[in-house]
């Protein structure tokens, strides 16, 4: 029995397979032997064969060998951290502020903060740091300082944490702020009962000097009204002038009201003090 023939391979087929090969190689080392950093970014070059890489690489396109070399993209711009915590005053009141901290990496120590503390350094540093700078801090302050103080607090916090972070952890602090402050239930209870307090002081205080103005001014239009009997006494002495001048207001206003009302009215003169004719002098005269 013959054993099956092999049809023979054409001409030119290794050549086609070499190039096709070569071509996939070139396709692979393009792809992934090329990185691009963006605007705001760094990065740094690990080697499989000697470790985290001392140069720093910026924006642009750069050239790496695959799987030997591994670039890791760090975003070195601006961001912001909030924290918040529950702090102890030098008065030991308890308050509840939450500050916001703008940072970034320093850029050339970007292989240390990889190689120490990972790419995610500011979740692992950030929060200790910042809670244990701004509680000393606010220890130095008592509660109503806190309120009157708040950008000497602000910035006690950034001197310290910018000192502390720059040194020990590479990280750049640019702005610190206060967001919020909030103070215990019996603190603010103890705020609000002094502000009830005062106001009620003042009302008291008020009330006092309204009673004193007025018994001051009833002590002078008593004394007005007596000086006012004195002199009209006088003058009813010397001349009933002034009585029959008072007689003429009255009658006066007398008619004006009669005169509005809608009513018909008929009243004796006399009792009306409307007979002006009449000789009041001598009906208003003290008898002798």
């Amino acid at each position: 029995m013959k054993a099956p023939r092999i049809p023979p391979v054409p001409r030119g087929s290794g050549r086609i397979a070499q190039v096709l090969l070569g071509a996939a190689g070139a396709a692979y080392l393009a792809y992934n032997g090329m990185y691009n950093v963006q605007g705001g970014q760094k990065a740094v070059i690990f080697s499989r064969y000697s470790g985290v890489g001392k140069q720093v690489y910026g924006e642009g396109t750069h050239i790496c060998v695959p799987w030997l070399h591994r670039p890791q993209i760090f975003d070195v711009r601006t961001r912001p951290k909030k924290m918040r915590s529950i702090s102890g005053t030098k008065d030991l009141q308890m308050v509840d502020i939450e500050m916001r901290v703008l940072y970034k990496p320093r850029t050339t120590m970007l292989p240390l903060i990889w190689s120490r503390f990972g790419t995610d350094y500011d979740e692992r540093i950030l929060p200790s740091i910042i809670s244990e700078t701004l509680k000393a801090a606010i220890a130095q302050f008592d509660a109503a300082q806190l309120i009157t103080k708040r950008e000497e607090v602000s910035k006690l916090v950034r001197r310290n944490l910018k000192e502390r972070a720059g040194r020990d952890f590479f990280i750049e602090i640019e702005d610190v702020a206060i967001t919020h402050l909030g103070f215990g239930r019996e603190y603010t209870k103890a705020i609000e009962d002094k502000q009830v307090a005062q106001q009620e002081a003042e009302r008291a205080k008020f009330l006092v000097q309204r009673a004193l103005q007025e018994k001051k001014a009833m002590v002078i239009q008593a004394q007005g009204e007596a000086r006012s009997a004195e002199l009209i006494g006088n003058a009813m002495q010397r001349d009933a002038s002034y009585l029959e001048l008072k007689r003429l207001d009255a009658a006066k206003e007398i008619a004006t009201n009669v005169a509005r009302s809608n009513n018909s009215v008929y009243l004796n003169s006399e009792s009306l003090l409307l007979n002006l004719l009449d000789d009041s002098t001598e009906t208003l005269a003290p008898k002798k």
